[in-house]
């Protein structure tokens, strides 16, 4: 390894890449990072060309001799890679707008990673990173995969367990934020606090010690409770939960759960949203087009305050230290998903969880957490099958397991207007979904039409 780190990173144009940038540089004294390749497709190139440039005026500036790359060439940026990183997004923000506007137009929720839309994202997602996991087999076999990119979790099962990948760790920001944001609402630092952390991706609960294993968990609950937005990711609305059934789970939820617990206030805000200011994929579109327009400034060689806004924050700076504490052992705490190996034994030791974990250089050990009560090992265990149809779906392109992932989300009222939504979607982002090619030409046939203009629009401007 003396010979320098060299990082990949798929989706190079994201624009979280800053972010990336500035974890790794603090952490270059850890980790001697020789050159890092960007990578997008090929109507990414004006994007990826402007962080990679950016990328090369931060290091610069950092005074580190580290080569920054931008490349359209999967095979050159994989060759030889000892860290992959994966921050891609299939169909680019306008996938996302349709994943929103269409369930919403039929009065059920639309969002990136939950209900219909986040089936969606992961049916879009998951052959493009089995492919990847192929390139890699072949030119970089000892690398790891650090993948960020949504739907965490289910990209994470069908990397390990149809991709037959296992040097893969999942990662997301919601449980970091939580973290950051949690110990000032009591009185503490982050320091003098223990967590611990059981669910999925979008999905899981936690609890919350001080060193001498007093819990706190109430604590946070009642900040919480209070309307304080403690942990709470930008992008979700701050509907209260209930006090009564909170105070009873004894855990603490994470924000996505409010989609589950109060489903119909947040459905309402989406719709309100929809219909003024845009959904949450059309708001990020112009923060994003901002962002391009401040990182093409030649001046610029750091992360702008403005990409807090974006509501991705810490997903960077969470994969640097995650490479670092596998490059070198540290064996600390993450959040991660990974195979859950008994941690949660309501669930098979295959499955993908997102627990707390020890991350050295073995990847992650996920710590056990035990059975849950009731309800939320209920929960669990439903969207776990959810995602298993889903992953299966991806795959195979069978459209009767399709509709079983519609079927037992939770967030999907089934019946025709859900099947209107499913086969919309279908219709929408047909560019990207090739596995259901049959299925797509046979609602051409029978001349299904999207019923929202906005995302008959997209789908006319990509043809």
């Amino acid at each position: 390894m003396n010979k320098g780190i060299k990082i990949a990173t798929i989706g190079g144009g994201s624009s979280y890449t800053p972010e990336l940038m500035e974890g790794f540089i603090k952490r270059y004294h850890e980790l001697p990072i020789k050159e890092i390749w960007l990578v997008d497709v090929e109507e990414g190139l004006e994007k990826v060309s402007i962080d990679a440039q950016m990328a090369q005026r931060m290091w610069d500036a950092a005074g580190y001799d580290v080569k920054v790359h931008a490349t359209l060439d999967r095979n050159q940026a994989l060759k030889d890679a000892d860290f992959v990183t994966t921050q891609f997004r299939v169909g680019f923000l306008e996938a996302r707008i349709k994943d929103e506007r269409i369930p919403l137009s039929y009065g059920m929720l639309g969002q990136e990673t939950n209900g219909a839309g986040g089936i969606f994202k992961a049916l879009r997602t998951i052959p493009v990173i089995l492919d990847i996991v192929e390139d890699m087999k072949r030119l970089c076999p000892n690398a790891w995969l650090i993948n960020f990119t949504n739907p965490s979790g289910m990209i994470t099962e069908a990397v390990i367990q149809y991709g037959k990948w296992n040097r893969c760790i999942g990662l997301c920001n919601v449980p970091v934020i939580a973290m950051m944001k949690e110990p000032e609402a009591i009185g503490y630092r982050k320091e003098d606090l223990i967590y611990q952390f059981v669910g999925l991706n979008h999905f899981h609960w936690h609890k919350v010690f001080d060193k001498q294993g007093n819990e706190l968990t109430s604590k946070v609950i009642e900040a919480m409770l209070e309307g304080k937005a403690v942990g709470l990711p930008a992008n979700i609305n701050n509907v209260p939960f209930f006090h009564d059934q909170i105070k009873r789970l004894g855990m603490i939820p994470c924000g996505y759960h409010r989609y589950y617990y109060r489903q119909e206030e947040m459905l309402k805000h989406s719709i309100e949203e929809m219909n003024t200011t845009g959904t949450r994929g059309q708001q990020v579109k112009k923060t994003e087009e901002q962002l391009f327009e401040l990182y093409k400034d030649p001046r610029l060689d750091h992360k702008p305050e403005e990409l807090a806004k974006r509501g991705g924050a810490y997903y960077s700076d969470a994969a640097c230290e995650c490479i670092n504490a596998i490059y070198n052992n540290k064996n600390i705490h993450m959040v991660v998903s990974t195979q859950n190996n008994g941690a949660i034994p309501d669930l098979k030791n295959e499955s993908i969880v997102e627990v707390s974990c020890l991350i050295g250089g073995n990847g992650a050990r996920p710590l056990a957490w035990g059975p849950l009560p009731s309800a939320p090992r209920g929960w669990l265990q439903v969207m776990k099958a959810m995602e298993e149809c889903t992953i299966e779906a991806a795959i195979t392109g069978d459209y009767g397991t399709l509709l079983e992932a519609f079927t037992i989300n939770p967030l999907i009222p089934m019946g025709a207007s859900a099947k209107k939504v499913c086969d919309e979607l279908l219709l929408a982002h047909q560019k990207y979904l090739p596995q259901f090619t049959d299925k797509i030409k046979q609602l051409k046939e029978e001349g299904l039409l999207i019923k929202d203009a906005v995302v008959r629009n997209l789908v006319e401007n990509e043809q």
